[in-house]
């Protein structure tokens, strides 16, 4: 999703560090007591502090084997302080109001505070424990309020109006005007012409919305451990091969516990359900997924959700509009929240169809084994795999063999890479990492110059949030002259010693997808932090991620990487074929829950502050029932009660994002295709047309020059196999 978690949560309402600072921290989680200050007082800080100067590291990347948690507070607290000295330093000016004196100015602000958070961010979201947790709880409200001095101060506002009205006849070349809107822009929409009594209202407001976050998170982590399946019954794992059988013990094991355990994933679905013989155990994980956050407990968050969603709907009202997503919408490619919501809505009738058809083959086989029961969301997953076998004579368990994970990184990512952008990878183990699993890949260009580190941190922890995501370490800008360091987290099954990651063809997708993000940040070639690589808006950011999940599957592409981990011999033709051939199979199911969940989030977020407090999970219903997308068999991707991404990750109001931009990269791959395919001239036009140009032009506009053209819905439908390669 920025943290492109397969899905971007670095903000767009930011200055440059605090886009950081607010937009990425949020995303890691928090501890409870989100304004109790850690009970150990924090080191000074001073130059034994890591993050006291830039590293001396290639490329700057962090010296993680140098960085210990207390060091993170006292950066974090000096650096708000620099941040915000400079930030009235640059107002308080008795100069004139020139583009360099101000807002270039702000862009070299914050240098500090960036390089902490950008790696704070990192460790709370793949690896925190306690005291990270304690200290990002602390620093939230802060962050938020440091956000809102900058933002909400008159003075600096006036010098960056003072530009912006001038624009015209600054002689300005194309990147500097476009950086002057954006912070005119970024200003207005964060309330800088709100009165004085308003503007107080807001950062009241800000700062509730800042502590919900951090609880819900808190929640969500815990509610998600606790939610695991455990038993010490052999027979209630039936179905489970050898290695997902090692893996289950082995996660017990971790939390010194007997027998076996399956921990949740984010979503509401569950990988083993596909596998798993027993309908109790099945049902059992499945409610255990589904009411991770509403058992009355102290990890509940419907209360938390019912009041965010309320706070949110007042801050639009304060700022002058009627709901958080006509808000939020202004500077996405949607624009407003009825287009998006016309958007979401167009696809329903095909997609639901489509659903109901493959319901309808999954109960007709149920009946026939005299199974004696309807259709649960707990048995789709294990029906629809047998459906599969029998339509295409496919099953997991004959393609996983031919997926290693280390394959699909070197022989099919890496290699799609080389193979448009003329990228070659040299591992790097000299370079501390935050967790020994994570590992480091210098990048080069086509010309043999470096170009980025990429930091690879695949297996699934308790300590990692869920999901799989894209960040950077650090941010490329020619300003500052820096270069690029992005990684990419996922969750995989992380085998037994000694046995081979294999993984489904689904994972070698989110590796494709992630890695996609990585390319949107290693690419960027801009001038300006705050415009840099994947700092655009969410409904464009999936964009190149999507893109990128074709070459998985792309003829030439595959044929590399997919091949035996023990003989090294490539699938078998038949295989591929019929691999292919089951491309759109279970569609109606996956596109159905994730259009519930689009629906679900624009539906909270078009309540006007009017709207009493909501009881989560009526409204729930309600909005499902009015778009026509509650199935009883088809539950949402997200229930709203753990939907991370709208709730605190950056997305609210923006999950229809991801079925927005794959109408962007279904019409983008489809160019390709008509184009000669995997070539480097059809690459080198992409990076150079739109991968390098970050938020430098308008987007819309950008990508109609690239494509020739305005998108179509047909090239997704097509892809998703709800269209017929040759209706009309």
């Amino acid at each position: 999703m920025i943290q492109l978690r397969a899905e971007n949560p670095r903000g767009t309402r930011s200055i440059f560090p605090l886009a950081i600072t607010l937009g990425i921290m949020t995303l890691a989680p928090l501890a409870v007591q989100a304004q109790t200050a850690p009970q150990t007082a924090p080191e000074a800080f001073g130059p034994s502090n890591p993050f006291y100067a830039a590293s001396t590291l290639p490329f700057q990347a962090p010296p993680f084997d140098k960085i210990k948690d207390s060091d993170y507070q006292p950066a974090i607290d000096a650096g708000l302080a620099q941040q915000l000295q400079e930030a009235g330093a640059i107002a308080d000016s008795t100069d004139a109001p020139t583009f360099d004196n101000t807002l270039v100015a702000l862009e070299k602000s914050g240098q500090l505070i960036a390089r902490v958070m950008l790696v704070f961010n990192c460790v709370t979201s793949a690896n925190t424990n306690d005291e990270l947790e304690k200290v990002q709880a602390y620093e939230a409200p802060r962050l938020a309020a440091n956000n809102d001095a900058i933002y909400l101060n008159s003075k600096l506002f006036a010098r960056v109006k003072a530009i912006y009205d001038q624009r015209a006849s600054l002689h300005l070349d194309a990147e500097s005007l476009k950086l002057a809107e954006w912070y005119y822009d970024q200003f207005v929409h964060a309330g800088a012409k709100l009165s004085d009594a308003d503007k107080d209202k807001l950062k009241k407001l800000n700062e509730e919305d800042s502590t919900l976050e951090n609880d819900f998170l808190t929640k969500l982590l815990a509610g998600t451990k606790a939610g695991a399946y455990s038993t010490s019954d052999s027979a209630a794992l039936a179905g489970l091969n050898d290695a997902q059988l090692a893996a289950a013990q082995q996660a017990a094991q971790g939390r010194k516990q007997q027998g076996w355990l399956i921990p949740l994933q984010n979503t509401t679905q569950q990988p083993y359900l596909t596998n798993l013989t027993n309908r109790d155990t099945r049902h059992a994980i499945f409610e255990n997924s589904w009411g991770r956050t509403e058992r009355s407990d102290s990890n509940d968050t419907r209360a938390i959700i019912a009041r965010l969603a309320q706070l949110r709907a007042q801050k639009a009202a304060l700022l002058g509009y009627p709901n958080y997503a006509a808000w939020t919408l202004t500077d996405q490619m949607a624009k407003t929240p009825q287009a998006a919501l016309n958007f979401v809505e167009a696809l329903v009738p095909a997609t639901t169809a489509r659903a109901a058809a493959e319901a309808k083959d999954i109960q007709a086989l149920i009946d026939s084994q005299q199974g004696g029961f309807q259709l649960q969301p707990w048995d789709w997953n294990f029906y629809s795999e047998q459906v599969r076998k029998a339509k295409y004579d496919l099953d997991e368990s004959q393609v996983k063999p031919y997926f290693e994970l280390d394959s699909v990184l070197q022989n099919g990512v890496f290699y799609a890479a080389h193979q448009l952008y003329g990228l070659t990878f040299k591992e790097r183990h000299d370079l501390p990492v935050y967790q020994p699993d994570v590992r480091v890949f210098e990048v080069f260009d086509a010309d043999s110059k470096p170009l980025a580190l990429f930091y690879c941190d695949y297996f699934k922890r308790d300590n990692k949030n869920g999901g799989a995501w894209m960040d950077v370490l650090v941010n490329q800008t020619k300003l500052l002259g820096m270069l690029p360091v992005v990684y990419n987290v996922a969750n995989f099954e992380k085998p037994a010693p000694g046995q081979p990651a294999l993984i489904s063809f689904d994972d070698v997708t989110t590796m494709f997808h992630e890695f996609g993000h990585g390319l949107h940040g290693m690419f960027a070639d801009t001038r300006y932090p705050s415009l840099s690589g994947t700092q655009v808006a969410r409904d464009f950011v999936e964009f190149p991620s999507q893109f990128n999940e074709h070459w998985a599957s792309n003829p030439e592409v595959f044929s590399h990487y997919a091949h035996h981990y023990k003989t090294g011999e490539p699938m078998p033709a038949e295989l591929v074929a019929r691999l292919k051939k089951a491309h759109n199979f279970n569609q109606g199911y996956m596109f159905t829950e994730l259009l519930a969940a689009a629906e679900l989030d624009l539906k909270w977020h078009t309540l006007p502050a009017s709207a009493p407090l909501q009881d989560p999970d009526v409204f729930e219903k309600q909005a499902l029932q009015d778009s026509h997308l509650w199935l009883d068999t088809v539950p949402p991707r997200y229930r709203s009660s753990y939907f991370l991404h709208i709730w605190a990750n950056g997305y609210a109001a923006g999950y229809y994002a991801y079925s927005w931009t794959e109408m962007l990269d279904d019409n983008a791959y489809q160019w390709f295709e008509d184009h000669g395919g995997l070539t480097r001239a059809n690459g080198d036009r992409f990076r150079r047309m739109v991968l390098s140009r970050g938020n430098t032009e308008d987007l819309e506009k950008m990508y109609d020059t690239w494509l020739g053209g305005k998108p179509s819905i047909d090239p997704m439908l097509k892809f998703r196999g709800l269209k017929d390669e040759d209706s009309k």
